[in-house]
C-alpha cells in the first residue's frame, strides 16, 4: 500500500513527509521532504496551549489544510499513486493522567484538500482506554527495525523501544532532548546547535545537573510519557538563567541527556541501538551517548532514515489502521488492552 506519512514534531522543525512502500515487515521509502514552518506557524503552535477556545480550534481547521496544501505540494515535486494518508498532526496538549491528549490539524481538512483517506488522531483510544497514548513508534521498530536490540529516537523528546527477554516490547519517554537544546539555541540566534558546536564550547554545570537527573519523572515507574507541559513547567525553570553562558547550558544539557539515556539502556542487555531523529546528527550528542554507554554498539543509519523514520512509521500504523489491525502496544503504553487507533477522514478505502 503506498501511503503518505507524516510528522510534526515537538521541536517544530517543520512538517515531514515520507512517500512509502508499506507492508508488514518492510518499507521503500520512494520520496521525502521537510517543510519548514513559517515564524508565524512557530509562534502560533509554540504558544497555542494559552490561547482561547476558539483560537485553539480555528488553529485546528487551520493546520489541517496548511498540511493538506503541503502534501499537494509534495506530490506535484514527487508525482505516483497514494492509497492514503497517516498523518500525526501537533501535539499541544498530553496529559495522559486526565485522559487527554491532542494533536491538531483537522483530517477532513486535509482530505478536503488532498481528495485522499485520511488517517489521523491516532492516540486518542488508547488514552482512552487508560494508556498513555505514546510512544506509538515501537509497533514499527518491531516489524521494521527489529535487527536491532534498541531504537532510540532522538527528537523533541527522547524517547527508545526495546523487546525484553519475555518477548514484550517496552518504550517509553527518556527526557526532552531538542526540545530543550533548540530552545537554548534560539538564545544564540541560531534554530539548532549544529553537530554541538555549541555545547563544545561549554562546560557542565554539575550542581544544575543534579538537579536536572534528580527530577521526579525519572524516578517513575513504566508506562510514562512526556509532552510539553512537562517540560515547560520543570526543566524551563532550571534552564532559562542569565547566571550561566548558553554554551555551559548546552553542554550541561547534552549531559543530561546522556545520563539519562544510559540509564535507560543499562542492565537490559541492549548490545545494539539504532540511533534517528535530529539528535542522531548531533555528532557530539551522540559521542556523549556512547561514552557512557560502551558496551553498546550505537548505529546512526542514513540520513534518510534519521530524518524521516518516525514518519515512515506513522505511515505503517496509518497500513494498519486500514487493514483493521492493532498498531498500539498496551505493554508499552499501558492500556487495558492492545488497540488500533485512528480515525479515518474522507473516502474510504
Amino acid at each position: 500500500m503506498h501511503i503518505l506519512g507524516i510528522m510534526s514534531g515537538t521541536s517544530l522543525d517543520g512538517l515531514d513527509i515520507a512517500y512509502c512502500d508499506i507492508n508488514d515487515n518492510n518499507f521503500e521509502l520512494i520520496a521525502a521532504a521537510t517543510y519548514p514552518y513559517s515564524d508565524e506557524w512557530v509562534r502560533r503552535l509554540s504558544t497555542l496551549e494559552h490561547a482561547s477556545a476558539l483560537d485553539y480550534a480555528l488553529a485546528n481547521v487551520d493546520l489541517g489544510h496548511y498540511i493538506g496544501q503541503q502534501i499537494n505540494r509534495f506530490r506535484k515535486e514527487h508525482p505516483g499513486h497514494v492509497d492514503a494518508i497517516a498523518c500525526h498532526g501537533h501535539t499541544i496538549f498530553h496529559q495522559p493522567n486526565r485522559h487527554l491528549t491532542t494533536q491538531i490539524g483537522d483530517g477532513d481538512a486535509i482530505a478536503a484538500e488532498t481528495y485522499l483517506p485520511v488517517v489521523f488522531n491516532f492516540r486518542n483510544l488508547d488514552v482512552a482506554l487508560g494508556g498513555q497514548g505514546a510512544p506509538l513508534v515501537p509497533i514499527g521498530d518491531r516489524m521494521l527495525f527489529g535487527q536491532y536490540a534498541a531504537c532510540l529516537n532522538l527528537g523533541g523528546i527522547a524517547n527508545i523501544s526495546y523487546e525484553t527477554s519475555g518477548n514484550r516490547r517496552e518504550a517509553y519517554d527518556i527526557c526532552p532532548c531538542n526540545m530543550a537544546l533548540n530552545h537554548l539555541s534560539r538564545r544564540m540566534n541560531m534554530p539548532y546547535d549544529d553537530n554541538g558546536l555549541l555545547a563544545r564550547k561549554g562546560n557542565v554545570l554539575r550542581p544544575l545537573l543534579a538537579k536536572l537527573d534528580s527530577l521526579g519523572y525519572y524516578h517513575q515507574p513504566l508506562p510514562k510519557s512526556l509532552g510539553k507541559e512537562w517540560f515547560v513547567a520543570n526543566i524551563l525553570p532550571l534552564i532559562d538563567s542569565n547566571d550561566y553562558s548558553v554554551y555551559d547550558l548546552l553542554a550541561t544539557f547534552v549531559e543530561h541527556i546522556a545520563h539519562q539515556v544510559a540509564g535507560a539502556v543499562k542492565g537490559r542487555g541492549i548490545d545494539t541501538m539504532l540511533v534517528t531523529g535530529g539528535g542522531a546528527k548531533n555528532k557530539y550528542l551522540v559521542a556523549r551517548l556512547q561514552a557512557q554507554i560502551p558496551a553498546c554498539h550505537i548505529t546512526v543509519p542514513a540520513e534518510s532514515v534519521i530524518d524521516y523514520k518516525e514518519a515512515i512509521i506513522f505511515a505503517l500504523l496509518g497500513y494498519l489502521r486500514l487493514t483493521r489491525r492493532n498498531n498500539c502496544l498496551s505493554s508499552v503504553t499501558g492500556a487495558q488492552k492492545d488497540n488500533c487507533g485512528g480515525d479515518i477522514a474522507g473516502i474510504v478505502l
